[in-house]
């Protein structure tokens, strides 16, 4: 069977984002997989140590999923304006934000579970602007 690796081409993974400064230099958007109840907040800055702020109520729909092992379908889910989803039940939570949500010149991005240590968070980055080998790959967190 032929195919393309993702990693590197169209795609890059962070496995425990929960309150890790990500950057967005070189994608377009940042998906997050979260578990559990727990409430994951979206904060940006302009730099890496910089001062991390709301980017404004950003997000009006996420994806859940019932159980966490693949039983149950996705589920569309919309909600008023936030810069955090609130997931109050253990189910599998899916949110997109795009650079293009984030106000200018804010590229660095930090998602917080609020029980880190109940579930696990982590984030896709895709669209990448650029192709590169995975070992080539610009370092997220720096």
């Amino acid at each position: 069977m032929a195919g393309m690796e993702p990693l590197g081409r169209v795609l890059d993974y962070f496995g425990v984002a929960s309150g890790v400064a990500l950057s967005m230099r070189n994608c377009s958007a940042i998906s997050f997989v979260g578990t559990h109840d727990n409430t994951f907040t979206i904060t940006v800055a302009s730099t890496f140590t910089g001062s991390y702020a709301t980017p404004g109520n950003i997000i009006t729909r996420y994806y859940q999923r019932a159980s966490e092992d693949g039983t149950t379908a996705w589920t569309k889910q919309t909600q008023s304006a936030s810069n955090a989803v609130v997931q109050a039940s253990d189910y599998e939570t899916f949110f997109t934000v795009f650079g293009s949500q984030l106000p200018d010149p804010k590229c660095y991005i930090k998602c917080t579970a609020s029980s880190p240590g109940d579930g696990q968070l982590v984030a896709i980055l895709t669209d990448l602007t650029v192709s590169r080998a995975p070992a080539n790959l610009t370092i997220l967190s720096a």
